[in-house]
């Protein structure tokens, strides 16, 4: 998948730990969006992102937080997520200010971008849904099952590991689930 790049090409762009920084310390430097359209070049996408590895992100006492950061650090941003995930992500975050706010600063730093699901694509995510309810595979994943296909996405960062290791791509193909060691 391929996003349109800030019109900073060929200078370099703030690190993914940089902008997990900026989400979790609002009192440090901010960046603006690295990952908006000025130029009209493109930055590709390379992996998904699931709900809890955004928490596991943001949560430094979370106990998949040091190998979630160190999963992120490795990845080319942004990473692609969809509606349902961050849905779920600001339910669960509730209503602490702080931590919402985070969750924001995250999202609206650039490294996560929003992939649109159109109407007409959803009879494909229902029955993704259909074909693991023995799970049963939630909305959420079922967009990013959907998107890995979609947008030749194969690896996603989750950590909902048993999940992803059992859904397929196109039926056949396995996800690379990060991060790898598992807490």
């Amino acid at each position: 998948m391929t996003m349109k790049c800030n019109g900073a090409c060929g200078r370099p762009q703030p690190s993914a730990l940089g902008l997990l920084l900026v989400a979790m310390h609002p009192d440090r430097r901010t960046y603006a969006n690295p990952f908006d359209s000025v130029c009209g070049g493109t930055v590709a996408a390379n992996a998904l992102i699931d709900t809890g590895a955004i928490l596991a992100l943001l949560d430094r006492t979370d106990r998949w937080h040091r190998i979630c950061v160190d999963a992120f650090e490795q990845l080319r941003l942004p990473l692609v997520t969809s509606e349902a995930v961050l849905t779920e992500l600001f339910h669960l975050v509730g209503d602490a200010k702080h931590e919402r706010e985070a969750a924001w600063r995250l999202v609206r730093s650039g490294a996560i971008v929003l992939a649109a699901i159109e109407n007409s694509e959803l009879s494909q995510i229902h029955a993704l849904m259909l074909r693991y309810s023995d799970r049963p595979m939630d909305f959420a994943d079922a967009t990013l099952v959907y998107l890995a296909k979609r947008e030749g996405l194969p690896t996603v960062l989750t950590v909902d590991q048993s999940d992803f290791d059992t859904y397929r791509i196109e039926g056949r193909r396995r996800f690379r689930v990060l991060p790898a060691p598992r807490p």
